[in-house]
C-alpha cells in the first residue's frame, strides 16, 4: 500500500513543482502590480469574516465581466420573428401615422384670454408703447428700483456683449465660469454681508435647485403653506418628510415644531436635518414674514432656515438688501438665503449666499448649476451696476416705499375690494370682496386668502372672480395703466391661491404719477363692480 502511494506520489512529483511555480509566479505577478496588496488585504479580512460574502462577490464579478464581454446588443441573425412589410404596405401605414401633438388645443375661453394680452412694441419700461401704438403706464413688469432702460447699465451691457459674446456656452463647473461671474458673486457678497455666492442662470431654478442640494429623503422640512409653486417643486424633489404650517401664522409654526419635536422624543428617533423653508415676500399675496419670530423658534427647535429672498432683494430694507436688512437681522442668521436678480436688479438669473461650505456645496451638488449653462456674461455686468447703484444711491429704495404708500392711500378708499399684501410690499395684490351671504371661500385659519382644498363653492367663486378681474384689468388699459392679473397653474398648487390683480410698483416715477396711474386702477375697478352689482 506504501509502496503504491510513493508510486503515485512520484509519478505526480513533477505535477505538484509546476503548480506550485505557476501559483509563486502568478503571486509575484499580482503583487508586482500597484495596488495589489490592499486588495489583497481586503480579500483575505472578507474571507475570514465571511467566506460567503467572498463566494457571493467572486460571482457578481464574474457576472460583470461577463456582461461586459457581451455586445451590446442581441439580434435575431435569422430574422425569424421579424415582420415583413412590402413597400406597398410600408407607404400605407406611414400615410396612416398622425404624430401626438406636443401640446393639447386650447380651449375657447384660453383662446380668448390669449388673444386679450397686450404686446409691447420697442423696448419696455415704465412708459412702453403697444403694438396697437398706445402708450401706457407699466404697473406689470418688476421693476422696483427703475433700473430697467438705465442708460449706464445698457452702455456697459453693449460693451460686455462686444468683448465676451452673448452666451457662455457652457455649464459654470467646466467651462461656463468667466471673470465677470465671479465679480458678480464678490459683489453679491460684499452687499448682503455673507462669506461666498453662487448665482444660477435662472430664477425659478434657484429656489427648486437649492431645496433639494441641502434636504434629502429622510429629513424634514416645516414650510409656510402660502410658499410659491419655485418652492413646492425644490421640496417634492427634495423627498423630504413635509410638515405645513398656516400661512404667515407663527403661534402654529411654534405648535407644528413643538408636536414633532415631542413627537421624535417619544419615539426616540435619531436627530435628521431639519429645515424652516418661507419666502420674505409672498408670491401669493404679498404678505411679509416675520423673520425675527422664525429666527428664534429655529434656534430654540434646532433648524436650519431657508429663505426665499427673490421679491424682497432689491426691495426692502434701507439699501434693498431684503428681508434681513428690513428687520435688522444678522444675515448670519439666516442658513441658506436665495433671491432672484430679475425683480431688484431687473437683470437675469438668481443667488445663493451664505456661508463658504453651503455655497461649495452647491458647486457639485444643484442641478441646475451641474447640468445648465452658465448666466450670459452682459447679464452679470447687469447684475454687478445694479448693485453698484441701490450701494451708491441712498434715496433709491425710500423713494420706492415712497410710492408704495402713496398707491396704498389711493387703493384704500376703493370699495368692493380686499388688499392682503403688506404696507411695504411693492408688490400689491387687490382681491375682491366676498359678497354678501355668499360661501365663504377658505376657513379663518387660512386668513381668507387661500382656498379651502375641494370645496365646491371655492370652484365657482374662482371663475367669477377671475373674470371680474380681467374686465377691470382690460378697463385700466383702456384709461392707459398697463396691469395684470396673477396667473397661476390651475391644479398644480394646494391650496390654490385665491384670485387677483398684482400692481408692482416703482420708484422710477414721482409720487404724483404713481397717485395718477393708481388712480385710474381704482376707477376701473368701481365701474366693472358697479355693473357687475346691476347685472
Amino acid at each position: 500500500m506504501n509502496s503504491t502511494v510513493s508510486a503515485a506520489a512520484s509519478t505526480l512529483e513533477p505535477l505538484f513543482v509546476a503548480l506550485s511555480y505557476g501559483l509563486d509566479t502568478l503571486t509575484r505577478a499580482f503583487y508586482a502590480v500597484p495596488g495589489s496588496a490592499v486588495v489583497a488585504r481586503y480579500v483575505k479580512s472578507s474571507h475570514q469574516n465571511d467566506p460567503g460574502r467572498t463566494v457571493l462577490e467572486l460571482v457578481l464579478f464574474l457576472f460583470a465581466v461577463a456582461t461586459l464581454l457581451q455586445g451590446r446588443r442581441r439580434t435575431d441573425s435569422s430574422a425569424k420573428h421579424f415582420i415583413k412589410f412590402s413597400d406597398k404596405e410600408i407607404d400605407e401605414l406611414v400615410e396612416d401615422w398622425r404624430p401626438e401633438p406636443l401640446m393639447e388645443p386650447l380651449q375657447p375661453e384660453e383662446e380668448v384670454e390669449l388673444a386679450k394680452i397686450p404686446v409691447i412694441s420697442g423696448p419696455t419700461g415704465v412708459r412702453p408703447t403697444l403694438v396697437t401704438g398706445q402708450q401706457v403706464v407699466n404697473l406689470a413688469s418688476f421693476n422696483f428700483v427703475g433700473l430697467v432702460g438705465n442708460e449706464h447699465i445698457k452702455t456697459r451691457s453693449v460693451e460686455t456683449l462686444r468683448k465676451y459674446g452673448l452666451g457662455s456656452c457652457g455649464p459654470p463647473g467646466f467651462y461656463g465660469t468667466i471673470d465677470v461671474h465671479v465679480d458678480l458673486e464678490r459683489d453679491i457678497s460684499s452687499f448682503l454681508g455673507t462669506e461666498s455666492t453662487i448665482i444660477y442662470s435662472q430664477a425659478f431654478a434657484t429656489g427648486s435647485s437649492v431645496i433639494p442640494a441641502f434636504c434629502k429623503k429622510g429629513d424634514v422640512i416645516v414650510a409656510d403653506a402660502g410658499v410659491g409653486f419655485g418652492i413646492r417643486k425644490g421640496i417634492q424633489n427634495s423627498r423630504s418628510t413635509v410638515r405645513y404650517y398656516r400661512h404667515n401664522d407663527m403661534q402654529h409654526l411654534e405648535e407644528v415644531l413643538h408636536s414633532m419635536d415631542r413627537e421624535r422624543r417619544k419615539k426616540r428617533a435619531p436627530l435628521t436635518r431639519r429645515f424652516i423653508i418661507t419666502e420674505a415676500i409672498f408670491d401669493h399675496d404679498g404678505t411679509i414674514a416675520d423673520l425675527p419670530r422664525i429666527v428664534e423658534l429655529k434656534k430654540k427647535y434646532k433648524h436650519r432656515l431657508i429663505l426665499d429672498e427673490t421679491t424682497s432683494f432689491g426691495s426692502l430694507g434701507k439699501h434693498g438688501r431684503g428681508l434681513t436688512e428690513h428687520h435688522g437681522v444678522p444675515v448670519t442668521d439666516v442658513d441658506i438665503l436665495y433671491g432672484s436678480l430679475a425683480h431688484g436688479l431687473s437683470a437675469a438669473g438668481g443667488f445663493c449666499s451664505g456661508s463658504n461650505v453651503m455655497v461649495e456645496h452647491q458647486r457639485i451638488n444643484s442641478s441646475s448649476v451641474v447640468f445648465s449653462a452658465a448666466m450670459p456674461p452682459l447679464l452679470a455686468v447687469c447684475g454687478s451696476e445694479g448693485i453698484n447703484i441701490l450701494r451708491n444711491d441712498a434715496s433709491i429704495i425710500p423713494r420706492l416705499q415712497t410710492n408704495v404708500r402713496a398707491a396704498r392711500t389711493v387703493l384704500e378708499k376703493t370699495q368692493g375690494i380686499e388688499i392682503p399684501s403688506d404696507y411695504q410690499s411693492p408688490v400689491i395684490h387687490i382681491c375682491l370682496r366676498p359678497r354678501s351671504g355668499a360661501a365663504t371661500l377658505a376657513p379663518p385659519e387660512q386668513q381668507s386668502y387661500f382656498f379651502a382644498e375641494k370645496q365646491p363653492a371655492a370652484t365657482l367663486h374662482y371663475a367669477r372672480e377671475e373674470r371680474v378681474l380681467q374686465q377691470i384689468v382690460d378697463e385700466a388699459l383702456r384709461g392707459g395703466v398697463l396691469i395684470t392679473r396673477a396667473h397661476r397653474l390651475k391644479g398644480q398648487e394646494n391650496p390654490e391661491p385665491r384670485p387677483s390683480i398684482r400692481l408692482a410698483i416703482t420708484g422710477a416715477m414721482s409720487v404724483k404719477e404713481t397717485e395718477d396711474a393708481v388712480r385710474v386702477v381704482r376707477e376701473a375697478i368701481d365701474r366693472v363692480l358697479t355693473a357687475e352689482a346691476q347685472a
